[in-house]
């Protein structure tokens, strides 16, 4: 299996020939969408494995939809099992949402009620589709804009119940939990102390729009001070976890990205070091 460490940044078109003609430096890895190469061939796939060649890859997925009820879709395994094979990755990861209901996908990562039903389903679904890829898969956080009157723990809760239930790992996405603690008007930091270091695999860091009382997921804007500042908290609690910056959309050009990913490089070292300070003290 492919190992991942370091800083890595999400693959995306506008930089496939960067990565080909001049390899940059400073790209430890690099996530792929895995929608984008669930095809029978065509040019998505030759940037693919040629890319692949220089730079070990993780699989990032938008349409597991885990929590919706329609049952799972058995085609989109196969296809997502396939691609592992091809690429190898050093793991597989999706989101705790749903995306469809009726066999309509909605196009959008909507949050779940954080309740004892909503635990179970979604614990037996993971569990369904670890057997299909024989893999543990990763789960993210996600943003979220509204809170369940049904809610019947928090969210970092269910994320700790759920890792326990399904036996599943977590992509924790620090720009989601400092989102949905501004939405939410919760302590981000509570978040961060909840998660268990030996279930994270992997950070996403990202940008948002700041509207003030809300703030939306856009991943289209450097990352914001706040959210530094509480990815030094998430190393100081967790220890080095692979970290990644996503950029979905204004994507600047890739040498932009890479100063950013340095920051985040810069940011991780000096965390240890604050910690030490903070026991000296």
């Amino acid at each position: 299996m492919t190992i991942i460490q370091g800083f890595g940044l999400g693959l995306r078109v506008d930089h496939y020939r960067d990565f080909i003609e001049k390899p940059p430096a400073g790209v430890d890895w690099l996530e792929v969408i895995s929608e984008n190469y669930m095809v029978p061939g065509g040019k998505p796939l030759h940037f693919l494995d040629r890319i692949r060649r220089d730079y070990p890859m993780v699989m990032h997925g938008v349409s597991l939809s885990i929590g919706s009820t329609d049952p799972l879709d058995r085609d989109y395994l196969k296809a997502l099992a396939d691609l592992a094979r091809r690429v190898e990755p050093g793991w597989i990861s999706d989101h705790l949402c749903w995306t469809g209901i009726g066999g309509i996908n909605l196009h959008d990562l909507l949050p779940l009620p954080f309740t004892e039903e909503a635990l179970k389903h979604v614990g037996d679904r993971i569990a369904a589709v670890q057997d299909v890829l024989g893999r543990r898969i990763l789960i993210e956080n996600v943003s979220s804009y509204a809170a369940f009157a049904a809610d019947e723990m928090t969210e970092w809760e269910f994320l700790g119940a759920l890792t326990r239930r399904a036996d599943c790992d977590l992509l924790l996405d620090v720009n989601n939990v400092y989102v949905n603690s501004v939405n939410h008007r919760f302590d981000p930091r509570d978040f961060i102390r909840a998660m268990p270091p030996g279930r994270v695999r992997q950070i996403h860091l990202a940008g948002h729009e700041d509207h003030g009382d809300y703030i939306i997921d856009t991943h289209d804007h450097p990352i914001c001070e706040a959210v530094w500042d509480l990815y030094e908290f998430t190393i100081r609690h967790l220890g080095m976890v692979p970290t990644m910056i996503e950029r979905d959309d204004h994507i600047p050009p890739l040498g932009e990205l890479i100063a950013e990913l340095d920051i985040a490089r810069q940011r991780a070292a000096v965390a240890p070091e604050v910690e030490q300070d903070a026991l000296a003290a």
